[in-house]
């Protein structure tokens, strides 16, 4: 073994601290990075991959059963641009009662023999696929809300004759979206009554899809294939594409926060632990350079001395960052409709190569000052701060009415200010992290809220369309909107009169357009005399009468309008002039929902009525409960209530999650670097230290003074860090809203109150003395003899 080698294994050897925080400091760095890398992947495209891997349709097309034939259906496979299609599947709308007893959303349910094909390859991911009668298949998603454990539970479908018993086999994820549920043809058939499914689905896949241009091609062509009665409407895998890729942009900001917290504070503690062991290796090195060794040696022994311990963390943290992506994964792929089962290969290899690089730069510019001195300069300095330095604080502390011990440790950041500093911002950022966490996670279940404030919807009973119209092209193949009350003023006093009641806001639904915006606009007509708690201002105010209305920021960065400027509607060929009042963080229709008083809307539609309640309880009072209450007190006028899912959206689940975890880690990163740089101070001053002890200092008062030392920084580190976290907050939430095209509420954002900074101020004290206590009790045993010998 050559006379480096063994140099750089002693060291490893003697500064077991300073070595096992570098091989911990890396470990979490790899952990953070791989599974914040795995993630960011896993968000980049999520929607195209899955649609790629389930060859999802480009489009999805309805076509009247009574105009057209299966075989005619089955020749449009062959029409310019087609390049593969599944179909024709009967389909119907139809409504599902619970095993509760709780209505479902009207299901739009496709007859399909199995689930593959050359287009639209439903994954199957609980359970089977429906073979036989009284069986049905769920899709996954944010439509139905499913409960736990819905598996094997026996439903009824109260549309069909009798109502027969139905028992959820398996649940599926179409990419495509093509269906709330399947079930085997002929039992569709046997559901629909005699005449049988009025509806049939194909589903097409184009050469060329790309763009809304041509999609629309692809769509002229198949309809000109058909007779001309029989084409109804479609759905573009654009559309579809377009609302499923909303929420997976969230993750990538709060990724890159972290990220870069992580490298920010892998670097200041690697930094300063290398810079520790130069520090107090400076006689050693003195020794090393008489002995022979040259500048460029003594700097790759030190590096050397950094690596080792680097390598051992970066493999740790690689097996670590995989056992936790794994489980995360499989919670994106829900979300996502992906199939992503563990790390990529090269973001491993990526971030254990840079975590090792960031670990030999780190190390090389701090031993560089090793291999510059002198070997005389080296022998004759000693470890302790030269003379004078501090001074002025242990001066200034001494005057302080407390232990004189405590006031020695007090005034000990001031003798080595650039390692203070260093110190400062390591628990700034690990304050930050947790600062940050705690606020991203109550935001987000702010925005959650705003979504979920009321309780109990009341309707009526949904029947499925016995024919009329069809629905406009271009509307997604889900007909039958909610059909309005016929007596909206005796519900209204039937919700009041209600005992639990707090609140309620009823719903009228239309469609208009807007001067300035291409296409229809779904329009909300409230009324009642809570509707304004129901929604989140973010400027402007809530509607005061007709003529008004308070639109999302999508709506008023399209029309090109702000709040206070006046725009056109049209409904039903009138044009109401209307003043926006008000900006709301409203997420219905990707943004574009006008909400406006029902008056607004009578000029031009002079029987408009609410289809629709929303009702929150007063507190205490079971929604459940209520629910059957009123449903009880409403069935005289044809209306029944049902309680609303409140479950959190899986998204938030995620990054709640993540939050957590990575918080927690980057927080042990910065009890770390208070145990290196507390361990360096304590072996540094060891023979004055002896001094104190032989005077008379106690062990308690030495343990005292040690933990004393950390109080500032301590202090500084954690109001520095409170404040950069609420910074970081407030910039990762906004830019996650922007990037999906909103300004948020107050509400959202300001989410910290005086008692919560102040705790995650004095977080960083806490995390401080934590760090410091190991230390503290090592010098607190040290023996005088022993500290006196050491120089």
């Amino acid at each position: 073994m050559s006379a480096l080698a063994r140099v750089v294994r002693a060291g490893v050897g003697r500064r077991r601290v300073q070595t096992v925080v570098i091989g911990l400091v890396v470990m979490i760095a790899v952990t953070s990075a791989v599974l914040g890398g795995s993630l960011m992947v896993a968000s980049r495209g999520p929607f195209d991959r899955a649609f790629s891997q389930q060859q999802g349709a480009h489009l999805t097309a309805q076509f009247d059963a009574g105009a057209v034939t299966e075989a005619q259906l089955a020749a449009s496979a062959d029409a310019a641009g087609v390049a593969g299609s599944a179909g024709p599947f009967p389909n119907a709308e139809l409504n599902v009662t619970s095993r509760t007893g709780d209505p479902v959303p009207p299901l739009t349910v496709v007859g399909r023999a199995d689930p593959g094909g050359e287009v639209d390859r439903v994954e199957v991911v609980d359970g089977r696929w429906a073979t036989g009668p009284g069986e049905i298949v769920l899709a996954t998603g944010e439509h139905l809300r499913l409960p736990k454990q819905v598996l094997g539970q026996r439903w009824t479908v109260s549309d069909a004759p009798g109502s027969p018993a139905v028992t959820v086999v398996g649940l599926a994820r179409s990419a495509s979206q093509t269906a709330d549920a399947w079930t085997t043809p002929a039992q569709l058939a046997a559901w629909t009554g005699p005449d049988g499914p009025r509806a049939y689905q194909m589903l097409y896949r184009f050469t060329e899809a790309g763009t809304a241009a041509q999609v629309q091609a692809g769509r002229t062509a198949v309809q000109a294939s058909v007779p001309a009665a029989a084409f109804d409407s479609a759905v573009s895998w654009l559309d579809v594409r377009r609302e499923a890729t909303g929420e997976t942009v969230l993750l990538v900001p709060f990724l890159i926060a972290f990220g870069m917290l992580g490298v920010v504070m892998a670097v200041l503690i690697i930094g300063n632990v290398i810079a520790g062991a130069v520090s107090t290796a400076t006689r050693r090195i003195g020794i090393l350079k008489a002995l022979g060794f040259t500048p460029a040696q003594v700097v790759r022994a030190y590096v050397g001395q950094a690596l080792i311990p680097a390598t051992v963390g970066a493999a740790l943290g690689v097996v670590a960052g995989n056992l936790l992506t794994v489980p995360i994964l499989a919670q994106t792929n829900q979300i996502y409709g992906t199939d992503d089962n563990g790390v990529a290969f090269w973001v491993n290899a990526v971030v254990a190569g840079g975590a090792l690089a960031l670990v030999a730069v780190t190390a090389l510019a701090a031993a560089a000052r090793a291999g510059r001195l002198r070997s005389v300069d080296a022998l004759a300095v000693g470890r302790t701060p030269r003379p004078g330095r501090g001074r002025w604080a242990a001066r200034l502390t001494s005057r302080l009415p407390i232990s004189r011990p405590v006031t020695l440790g007090l005034a000990h950041p001031f003798a080595r200010p650039v390692r203070a500093v260093s110190i400062v911002a390591a628990i700034a950022f690990g304050a930050a992290a947790v600062t940050f966490a705690v606020g991203l996670g109550t935001s987000l279940n702010r925005i959650q809220e705003v979504e979920d404030i009321a309780d109990v919807q009341v309707g009526q009973p949904h029947r499925a369309p016995q024919g009329g119209p069809p629905p406009p092209p271009g509307q997604p193949p889900r007909p039958g909107q909610p059909e309005p009350f016929g007596d909206p003023a005796a519900i209204e006093r039937v919700i009041a009169g209600q005992p639990g009641t707090d609140g309620y806001l009823g719903m009228a639904r239309s469609e208009v357009t807007a001067g300035g915006i291409t296409g229809e606009l779904d329009a909300v007509a409230v009324t009642g005399p809570d509707a304004a708690r129901y929604y989140r201002m973010v400027s402007g105010t809530w509607l005061t009468g007709p003529a008004q209305i308070v639109v999302s920021t999508p709506f008023l960065t399209a029309a090109g309008k702000q709040v206070g400027d006046r725009i056109v509607l049209t409904d039903k060929g009138v044009d109401i002039p209307v003043t926006i009042v008000g900006e709301a963080f409203n997420l219905d229709d990707d943004g574009m929902q006008v909400v406006t008083d029902v008056a607004t809307l009578r000029v031009a539609e002079p029987e408009l009525t609410p289809s629709i309640y929303y009702v929150t309880v007063a507190s205490g009072t079971d929604a459940r409960a209520y629910a059957t209450a009123l449903t009880a007190a409403l069935e005289p006028l044809g209306a029944l209530a049902d309680g609303l899912n409140h479950e959190p959206d899986e998204m938030i689940i995620i990054i709640n999650a993540l939050t957590g975890l990575l918080s927690l880690l980057l927080m042990v990163v910065a009890g770390l670097g208070v145990l290196n740089t507390v361990v360096l101070e304590t072996r540094e001053r060891v023979h004055d230290l002896g001094v104190h002890k032989a005077l008379g200092m106690t062990p308690r008062q030495t343990t005292a003074m040690v933990i004393a030392s950390v109080v500032v920084t301590g202090l500084v580190g954690g109001v520095v860090g409170a404040a950069v976290g609420v910074l970081l907050q407030r910039t990762v939430i906004t830019e996650m809203a922007s990037s999906v095209g909103f300004r948020l509420p107050d509400a959202v954002l300001d989410v910290y109150g005086s008692v919560d900074l102040l705790l995650f101020g004095l977080g960083g004290l806490v995390v401080a003395v934590v760090g410091a206590l190991l230390p503290a009790g090592w010098a607190a045993k040290t023996r005088v003899a022993v500290a006196l010998r050491t120089e």
